[in-house]
């Protein structure tokens, strides 16, 4: 499966976002989906992640409130709702799949997923 992350851009503090990754080569039904950031000088930190079947969401609690990942399985695409937004959210937003159905602490952990997009710029700045 290939993704493709976009919607990023510089906005205010306190603005909003909608990040897109959308997959070709598979649905994303077959996957556990999850979003994760890189900040300079930071380590690849969890954002969300949502579960293939219960539809089941997970956040980070920096962003938990303000942030909502969602599925539109006809389009094939997943949303990350960026709401609220501070400048430490400044960062590469990537999307990535995990198939089967892994746990929550799996969910969490970047290693384990499978596939990766290209990541979409996120900066927040007066």
């Amino acid at each position: 499966v290939q993704l493709q992350a976009s919607g990023g851009g510089l906005v205010q503090p306190g603005g909003s976002l909608r990040l897109s990754c959308a997959a070709s080569g598979d649905t994303f039904s077959n996957y556990a989906v999850g979003w994760f950031r890189l900040a300079p000088g930071k380590e690849r930190e969890f954002v969300a992640a949502s579960r293939r079947n219960s539809g089941a969401t997970y956040y980070a609690n920096s962003v938990k409130g303000r942030f909502t990942i969602s599925r539109d399985n006809a389009q094939n695409t997943v949303y990350l709702q960026l709401n609220s937004l501070k400048p430490e959210d400044t960062a590469v937003y990537y999307c990535a799949v995990k198939s089967g159905h892994p746990i929550m602490s799996t969910m969490m952990t970047g290693d384990k997923y499978d596939f990766w997009g290209q990541g979409t710029q996120v900066t927040v700045s007066s």
